[in-house]
């Protein structure tokens, strides 16, 4: 540290991400760039340091982001920062709009739903952090950061579709709301990806070898190859379709993922977190089908002589009869796998569709089951 930096005043700013996964990896992100943001965006003339936590700030259903922002000051005072930020993954709304972040001037603290800022998450928060501390500061007339040197927050320019309110009763409690369809259309997208399809796909293996094996069998069989050449194009999409709806559910009902409104979780909350759900099961579902289709008709072009194909159908094929014979295989070795995916391992389902996290931080609902607050 060199001689005129010793000089400067420090301000500590904690950044906190409830519950540890995808928002601790958003802090674990940003932590390494905050530093020469608050520089940049805020002030030079200030000794900048960031602290980063977890755990202690728990993310709260039922009292949302006044709950979540007293247990934020709590832990402000405790550890002594001057200012506190918390990114958490739990949709917050404000009547029926969905809340993107809010500060509070009294207490020195704010927040940020990660989900609310849609798929864009980590550009949106590399430039709300730095407005929100500057919006903390401003507040708080801190002295250490001169008024000439604190360029107006521009929170809502960074965060599209974003407007702010302002508590009457207090200057110091803002509020930022998406506003109309695309605030809540980017709130869905971002709890799916906070669902992290991915990770739904791995953890769902054996429905796919269950559902290769089906179609393997399924590929034998002269009655598929006579159904795929006389059903049509809209047929073979319904039955894939209802397929498709038949495994997401089956997956909701064997393994207990949806969620109903209690004393703990509002109707809206509920519905947002089965939405969530069924997005989130409906691509990997989507991206498994994609899968086991392109296998099936590398198999059946593999298994089944064009000669003998010809013999069945009596006419004469080429590639577009493979791909539907592909068509109608995958989407009835879909309904198989369904019914096995009842042996998946309960843990990886919920892993997949919740964002389960085994470690201290996570909430639990009111059936006991441990989970994280943004995933569905």
């Amino acid at each position: 540290m060199t001689h005129s930096e010793r000089h400067r005043p420090e301000i500590v700013v904690g950044l906190v991400a409830t519950p540890p996964d995808q928002p601790a990896r958003v802090a674990g992100w940003l932590t390494a760039e905050l530093v020469s943001g608050l520089t940049e965006r805020v002030s030079a003339d200030v000794r900048w340091t960031v602290r980063q936590g977890w755990g202690e700030v728990a993310p709260r259903r039922d009292g949302g982001a006044e709950a979540l922002l007293d247990d934020l000051a709590r832990r402000r005072t405790d550890d002594r920062w001057d200012v506190a930020i918390c990114l958490t993954d739990l949709p917050l709304h404000v009547g029926r709009a969905p809340l993107v972040a809010q500060t509070s001037g009294r207490r020195q603290v704010g927040m940020i739903s990660l989900p609310a800022l849609g798929l864009r998450q980590m550009r949106s928060v590399r430039t709300a952090v730095p407005d929100l501390v500057n919006q903390l500061l401003a507040d708080a007339s801190d002295h250490r950061v001169p008024p000439a040197d604190r360029a107006p927050a521009e929170t809502t320019r960074h965060l599209p579709a974003v407007r702010r309110v302002v508590d009457g009763a207090d200057a110091g409690e803002r509020r930022y709301l998406a506003s109309g369809l695309i605030g809540r259309a980017r709130l869905l997208t971002g709890m799916v990806r906070a669902n992290r399809p991915g990770r739904a796909l791995l953890g769902l293996s054996k429905l796919l070898v269950g559902a290769f094996g089906t179609a393997a069998f399924a590929l034998t069989t002269d009655t598929i190859w006579q159904m795929g050449d006389a059903l049509g194009g809209l047929r073979l999409a319904v039955i894939m379709v209802l397929g498709l709806s038949a495994l997401v559910a089956w997956l909701i009902v064997a393994h207990d993922l949806w969620e109903k409104p209690s004393r703990e979780t509002p109707a809206e909350l509920a519905r947002l977190f089965n939405l969530g759900t069924i997005l989130t099961l409906s691509l990997a579902t989507a991206v498994s089908y994609v899968v086991l289709f392109v296998g099936t008709v590398l198999v059946g072009a593999l298994l089944i002589d064009t000669s003998v194909f010809e013999q069945i159908l009596q006419r004469q094929v080429n590639a577009s009869d493979y791909l539907r014979l592909a068509w109608i295989t995958s989407s009835l070795a879909t309904v198989g796998g369904a019914i096995g995916s009842g042996l998946e391992n309960e843990e990886t389902v919920r892993a997949a569709a919740y964002g389960y996290h085994p470690q201290p931080g996570g909430w639990r609902d009111e059936k006991g089951r441990e989970r994280s607050s943004g995933a569905s």
